[in-house]
């Protein structure tokens, strides 16, 4: 049977931040509990903390504001906003690691408008292909990456499989891999992880032990049982996408962001 864990409780008020429970039963640390309140937080994004559960899901993979930190294909910075505050309030190092150079567009504007905050990320190239700074082999406590597997995947399980060994690379023996993604259901086809933006539990699993990772427990924090995974534009028909534009707008809207799969993976110690 697949370890279980469940949320205990969602954060409760902002005034007293450590009582909020995170997904193993314990107390989400202030530190964490202080970067999802930052007023630096775009609104927009702060509006979708009801589906991603930033604060559960950092204190569940164990992020540490002193950690060294590689956020892997930030994109647009949802998670950025969160992970900067806390790097700096703690004096660890946060990377944002992205193909070079364009996937790292969006920080790169961050860092000129507003160097106070996002000054310190250090920019480097993932996967690693040479033509950009690459995060140090062995110098990382922690590599998360939020809805990325599938986009590795759509590049084939080569690829796929190069991205996770790369991780393995860069971590401390001990370290964690922290994975959130779409989560297609095992009995559904497989040839939809090639399209859909879904993706098995058991595949990414099976790349990350490939990789030599060891499950180290998963959480049901972001999941969602409205979703039904059967979409005519893939996981992009809900929102924040909307694919689909009006076309059944409401019915989206209700279901929210797709059903996610959280799991940590851990770098054995020699």
């Amino acid at each position: 049977m697949r370890p279980l864990i469940l949320v205990a409780s969602a954060l409760v008020a902002l005034a007293a931040p450590a009582l909020a429970e995170s997904p193993n039963g314990g107390p989400i640390a202030p530190s964490i509990a202080d970067a999802v309140a930052a007023s630096t937080r775009t609104p927009a994004n702060v509006a979708r903390d009801r589906y991603r559960h930033p604060a559960e899901t950092l204190a569940f993979f164990g992020v540490k504001p002193g950690d060294t930190i590689v956020e892997l294909w930030p994109g647009g910075g949802w998670y950025t906003e969160i992970l900067a505050p806390l790097s700096k309030a703690g004096g660890g190092t946060l990377y944002a690691a992205a193909p070079w150079e364009k996937g790292l567009n969006r920080i790169r504007e961050w860092q000129g408008a507003k160097p106070d905050l996002y000054g310190a990320v250090k920019l480097a190239e993932f996967p690693a292909t040479g033509a950009g700074p690459k995060v140090p082999d062995g110098s990382t406590d922690v590599v998360l990456t939020f809805r990325n597997v599938h986009n590795w995947r759509f590049g084939g399980t080569d690829k796929t499989g190069e991205a996770f060994r790369q991780i393995y690379a860069m971590l401390k023996p001990g370290g964690v891999l922290g994975v959130v993604d779409h989560r297609l259901p095992e009995e559904m086809d497989s040839a939809l992880e090639e399209k859909s933006g879904y993706m098995k539990r058991s595949s990414v699993v099976a790349f990350a032990e490939a990789a030599g990772f060891k499950l180290a427990g998963e959480s049901d924090v972001n999941a969602n049982p409205k979703d039904t995974h059967d979409y005519p534009d893939g996981v992009w028909t809900l929102p924040p996408s909307l694919a689909q534009k009006d076309v059944d707008r409401a019915k989206y809207l209700a279901i929210g962001e797709s059903d996610r799969m959280t799991l940590k993976f851990v770098k054995p110690a020699p």
